[in-house]
């Protein structure tokens, strides 16, 4: 049985996870939405606006940062699966844990630090859209550290779960987001 602080941190962290991925899942409608607008006011009304042209660009980049941490909650992500498949589950978290320890995370630091000075000389100039669009392309280069930070948060999840799985305190059989649909 796992430690239960174990599970309620697990837990906690997954559901930040799926929140965010939930509300995220609502900007593929909205883009959907304002791309067909765009259509139809350029081809039937001949009417141009950059700035509903980059508020698509801005929820493709929410959709796919944000998204992020979501589709490694839910294994989503793409894997090449020749040997990965073939490994008990044990084994799959053991792979699981080496990757998150030796990639996922270094990688995520990397980008959360080296982004820093990357996003805050867009702050710091409240920057713009050079082409008249919306003026706020400084919020748009904080999604790199919300990315980040959400990636972190996942992956601490990641470990907390497979060490639990490896311990024997947590089956790893628990459903995907497969099986819940």
């Amino acid at each position: 049985m796992p430690h239960p602080r174990h599970l309620g941190l697990l837990r906690g962290l997954d559901a930040v996870t799926d929140l965010v991925g939930r509300a995220t899942a609502w900007l593929v409608l909205a883009m959907m939405a304002v791309q067909f607008a765009i259509v139809v006011m350029r081809y039937i009304f001949g009417v141009h606006s950059i700035a509903l042209q980059e508020s698509v660009m801005y929820m493709h980049a929410m959709v796919f940062m944000l998204g992020a941490a979501w589709t490694l909650r839910h294994d989503a992500h793409v894997r090449v699966d020749i040997f990965y498949r073939k490994r008990s589950p044990r084994g799959r978290a053991a792979t699981d844990l080496f990757g998150t320890l030796f990639l996922l995370l270094p990688v995520t630091l990397y980008i959360l630090l080296g982004s820093f000075g990357y996003v805050g000389s867009s702050w710091a100039i409240l920057e713009r859209s050079p082409d008249g669009g919306i003026p706020a392309v400084f919020l748009l280069k904080s999604l790199i550290l919300v990315m980040a930070a959400l990636l972190l948060l996942q992956g601490i999840a990641q470990l907390i779960r497979q060490t639990l799985i490896l311990k024997g305190r947590l089956s790893s059989d628990t459903p995907t987001h497969e099986e819940k649909l």
